[in-house]
């Protein structure tokens, strides 16, 4: 398989943690791209990253469908079957997917906008977003919501990988204050090693 990457996006990262949790790192090739390179457009209409191509020369685009991919190969493991426990789980990854999305909204209006002309308003009601779903982790967390060791699901890996762009790109942001519970959970999280082996980077050009 080959995976279309680039190192500092999130989505690629939830992709990455989720192969090697899965224990299919080795089968996966990365293919360093730029989005704006034409032949990402050649397999992947939308023009980004991440995109799979499977073994058998089919592209998956979207990190949703390409974890699930995943692990409909590795057994099922990381999504629980048909009942409540699925459903915690997707919802978890969807309001972690959340936060990367308005994560990224925010650091797009700063790097694509001249500092005179960005939205004040549009960061303002990012930055809400992100805190007040930070604030309903926090509560999950205080009520052992959220799992460890080898109950982790596919909610756990977005929420892990989400925390760890915040800390990437919006460290002054101190997301830790006031989220003791949470803070603690990810300190455990973070310290595994397919999230240790898959830290993001600023690309060098």
């Amino acid at each position: 398989m080959k995976l279309r990457y680039s190192p500092a996006s999130p989505y690629v990262r939830k992709v990455s943690v989720t192969a090697l949790e899965l224990g299919l790192g080795e089968r996966i090739e990365n293919l360093p791209t730029d989005t704006g390179d034409k032949s990402l457009a050649e397999v992947n209409p939308l023009g980004k990253v991440p995109a799979l191509t499977t073994d058998e020369g089919d592209t998956l685009c979207e990190s949703p469908v390409i974890c699930e991919y995943l692990d409909a190969l590795a057994g099922p493991k990381l999504y629980p079957p048909a009942g409540p426990a699925r459903w915690r789980a997707l919802n978890l990854a969807a309001l972690a997917d959340g936060v990367m999305d308005a994560a990224l909204a925010r650091l797009l209006e700063v790097r694509l906008r001249p500092e005179g002309q960005r939205s004040e308003g549009i960061m303002k009601h990012q930055k809400g977003k992100i805190g007040r779903t930070l604030d309903l982790l926090e509560r999950q967390a205080a009520e052992g919501a959220l799992a460890e060791g080898e109950g982790v699901t596919i909610g756990e890996v977005c929420l892990g990988v989400a925390l760890g762009y915040l800390d990437f790109r919006f460290d002054a942001d101190r997301w830790r204050d006031g989220r003791p519970a949470l803070a603690g959970w990810y300190e455990g999280f973070a310290a595994r090693p397919s999230m240790q082996a898959t830290v993001p980077k600023a690309p060098t050009s």
